[in-house]
């Protein structure tokens, strides 16, 4: 390992001696931007923009760029960046990841390449982990940009849209991994393009990489709602659905496999609900629960499609006979089958839109991080998202002394020896912080101090303000602050006057993390800029790493020595053996990230069809070419269906096409049967031909302009309410897919196969509704569309809780009428419950 080691350290060392080169050359301009004036600051900026326009690279001008930001650093922040800063900032333009230890000045770091790459005028973001970090960097950071002519935004919680778009126009944007995800989000949720808040995802610079692409990797961006779809809904339309007739009512075809109502069932839906036409848009919603309805009743058989166990309706593999577990019918229609069979009608609420950091972040053009620590985690980072990490020297030497971890048997043992340690360097006047695991052992802690009457402050790790403050005040004399391990990244802890003679800070690990990187941070807090500084580990052998990694050889060792609780142990075999166990920790958890990636990159590329599909209707493109090529495939799609493997036209079954055209597209009497023998491709155009004359029949009367607005507003609301159904169908595929292993398959590959299935079933879905819609709607005006959701309104992980009312039948119906959905029960103990 030490020769790999060696192999590893001198390729990073190269890496820093050749990058050194350009350096020197940005040093060597400093004479130069000294005879500057303040006026031609901005001037150099607007020279630079012309530059690119005029076909120069950011890499020409990296040098040039570089030395500017520098002087003008220096004049406005008092802050002139250092030769490693220089080469951190190098690093970062590149798109990799620039280790840095604490205490380098990494804020002042990314101001290098976030002017750079602003001049292309694309947009630049600067990610941290906390609001507080966001509004301090872009505000302290901000007069330096300002003073180069550039602007700034900062984007947090709580902002409007005019205030959220304003600040993505800006040239540099700071803001939160949360905050840009969702941003993004809700772009791709907005009906007007005016209503999207980002540009395009050009050039990132991620503070704290290792936490936010790593460690926050595997919990996803959800926006959810209440959604659209009540249970109290699926229950009325069941109730009108059982009332139908066949053949006077509806139309069952089982070979194109569809159910659709006839014009008198058409006319009985508008009756039971009160509403003048079941084809308008606003009537969408109640249409496909009555569409679904009548699939579950007549198209879906119990015991051979699905079966009732545990009062859950389960899917009966079609080609196996398995049941599959954790699968359900998309689009509404195994909510249907609940109502119909009576059981529990699950997920009223729905997820709206959803992405996991690691694919949001994969999305940028570039992108960059820096960090304390991310060597250790290199592999996983080259894997997922194509960067290798460069260590940057320290601008000073590194004096602190890391102490070898002390052993105890119990935590008992472990607690009492680190209240001695503080109480010994408190004495005299060495600040001290002390770093936990958890809330809970901060607060376990704080109560055996306090039972010695030593003063010390307590933090966790839910952020804000004065917990920034206090952070940065634990290096004062006689300061003793407990906190949970990540609690205060990102703030510098300055020493106080007299402290660099008392040994500096004094880190203490109250137990080793599972993450070698998350204690390197702790670490990282003392020995900033060539301070001194002292840090420690306390293990027993009751913590969780130990207990549950810790190998057999380790407990052999402790027992044959006979350790007592109060005995601490220092050996090398010990120090080696929890590395061990924390790298084990550390491949699962890259194993599981993997796992999740492997899974969210199906839903990824799903992601990226929709939403280019989204933006291509915002951005106001003519849809009729779009509409027709949907009817030129739909017609292809059934002409298929119905004309089966025959290459005879005698076999092809023209009265069931027949019936499918003129219930969808095609006034009746419109074409006739042939009598000539044809080929698929000539009935196909004719069809589509007959079609198309009717489509254009409908522009003319409704007019052009209003037609296209028509397409856009259907295609948009189809298209979002078929995804979003989409979404939780391939959630729920996601948690059962897991047992598929017990019967040798591979689950992912699995997932793949039927997620795939299951997009192209939506795609199909999606035109269909498109075209009845489009084919059936009665214009008086052109509908207007409602946001799916208020940005406002949204939390981190839950969307607007406004829940529709449900449609019931207009009539007026007396509380103690039977209940028009058909269960039997009076209408006040029924629907009538929540009206």
């Amino acid at each position: 390992m030490a020769f790999l080691k060696k192999i590893f350290g001198s390729l990073n060392d190269k890496e820093v001696k050749k990058l050194m080169k350009t350096v020197e050359k940005i040093e060597a301009l400093e004479p130069e931007m000294q005879d500057l004036k303040e006026k031609d600051f901005q001037k150099k900026t607007e020279e630079f923009k012309d530059r690119i326009q005029k076909g120069e690279t950011l890499d020409d001008l990296l040098i040039e760029a570089f030395a500017l930001v520098r002087e003008a650093s220096k004049r406005v922040l008092g802050m002139r960046h250092f030769p490693v800063q220089l080469l951190g900032g190098i690093v970062l333009h590149q798109g990799r990841i620039a280790e840095m230890k604490t205490g380098e000045g990494k804020t002042l770091v990314a101001t290098l390449p976030a002017y750079l790459n602003a001049l292309t005028e694309e947009g630049v973001h600067i990610v941290t982990v906390n609001d507080y970090l966001a509004k301090r960097d872009s505000e302290w950071m901000g007069k330096l940009y300002e003073f180069l002519g550039l602007k700034v935004g900062l984007v947090v919680h709580g902002l409007n849209f005019e205030q959220r778009k304003e600040a993505y126009q800006a040239d540099i944007t700071y803001g939160t991994n949360n905050e840009f995800g969702f941003d993004y989000l809700r772009d791709n949720m907005v009906i007007y393009k005016e209503k999207m808040v980002q540009r395009k995802l050009n050039y990132a610079i991620v503070d704290e990489v290792d936490s936010i692409l790593i460690d926050e990797a595997r919990t996803p961006l959800i926006i959810s709602g209440s959604g659209d779809k009540s249970t109290q809904l699926y229950n009325v339309v069941d109730g009108f659905v059982k009332k139908l007739k066949e053949e006077q009512d509806f139309t069952i075809d089982e070979k194109a496999h569809t159910v659709f109502l006839t014009e008198e069932g058409n006319t009985k839906a508008e009756q039971y609900f009160g509403i003048e036409n079941l084809a308008d848009p606003e009537n969408m919603e109640l249409s496909h629960h009555i569409n679904q309805a009548l699939k579950a009743h007549y198209l879906m058989k119990k015991d051979w499609d699905y079966v009732v166990k545990d009062g859950q309706v389960i899917i009966v593999d079609e080609f196996t006979g398995r049941l599959m577990l954790g699968r359900r019918y998309s689009d509404g229609l195994h909510q249907a089958i609940e109502a119909k069979e009576k059981v529990q009608i699950a997920r009223e609420s729905k997820t709206l839109a959803t992405i996991t950091f690691q694919n949001y972040f994969r999305m940028y053009q570039k992108l960059s991080g820096m960090t304390g620590t991310a060597k250790t985690e290199e592999e996983e980072f080259r894997t997922i998202y194509n960067m290798d990490v460069v260590v940057i020297p320290t601008n000073k030497p590194m004096i602190r002394q890391d102490l070898p971890d002390v052993v105890y048997k119990n935590e008992k043992g472990k607690f009492r020896a680190i209240v001695e340690e503080i109480k010994e360097r408190h004495q005299k006047g060495q600040p001290i912080l002390v770093g936990t695991i958890s809330i809970e052992k901060s607060e376990q802690l704080s109560k055996l101090l306090k039972k010695e009457g030593i003063p010390h402050q307590v933090l966790n790790a839910k952020y804000h303000e004065k917990e920034a403050e206090i952070i940065a005040q634990a290096g004062q004399k006689g300061a003793v602050t407990i906190a949970t391990n990540m609690a205060g990244r990102g703030t510098d802890i300055v020493l106080g006057e007299g402290v660099k003679e008392l040994g500096g800070l004094c880190i203490i690990g109250t137990e080793r993390h599972e993450s070698r990187r998350i204690d390197n941070q702790l670490r990282g807090r003392a020995g900033r800029q060539g301070d001194p500084g002292v840090t420690r580990f306390y293990i027993s052998l009751e913590d969780d790493l130990m207990r549950l990694f810790g190998s057999e050889k380790i407990q052999g060792l402790v027992e044959s020595i006979g350790l007592e609780e109060d005995q601490p142990i220092e050996h090398r075999m010990l120090t080696k053996g929890i590395e061990n166990a924390q790298r084990k920790v550390e491949g699962r958890n890259f194993g599981i990230r993997k796992h999740v990636l492997q899974y969210d990159n199906v839903m990824n590329q799903q992601r990226e069809i929709i939403y280019k599909q989204r933006r291509m209707v915002l951005e106001g493109e003519n849809m009729k070419e779009y509409i027709f090529s949907m009817l030129d495939a739909l017609i292809e799609y059934y002409v298929q269906i119905y004309t089966g493997f025959s290459n005879h036209s005698d076999d092809w079954d023209y009265q069931g096409l027949w019936n499918y055209m003129e219930s969808n597209f095609l006034p009746k009497g419109m074409i006739k049967i042939p009598e000539v023998e044809l080929t698929r491709e000539e009935l196909k155009e004719i069809l589509l031909q007959a079609a198309k004359k009717v489509y254009e029949e409908r522009e003319q009367k409704i007019g052009s302009e209003q037609m296209r607005e028509l397409e856009r507003v259907i295609l948009l609301q189809v298209v979002d309410s078929k995804w979003m159904d989409h979404i939780d169908a391939m959630d729920e595929l996601k948690q059962g897919i897991g047992l598929r292993a017990y019967g040798q398959e591979d689950p992912v590959q699995a997932y793949q196969t039927e997620g795939y299935n299951m997009f192209e079933e939506m795609i199909h879905s999606i035109q269909e509704d498109t075209l009845k819609y489009l084919f059936h709607v009665e214009v008086k005006k052109v509908p207007q569309l409602k946001e799916q959701i208020e940005v406002d309104q949204l939390s981190t992980n839950k969307g607007n809780e406004n829940k529709k009312a449900p449609i019931v039948k207009k009539d007026k119906i007396g509380r103690n009428d039977p209940c028009p959905c058909g269960s039997g029960k009076k209408y006040k103990k029924c629907c009538g419950k929540s009206v």
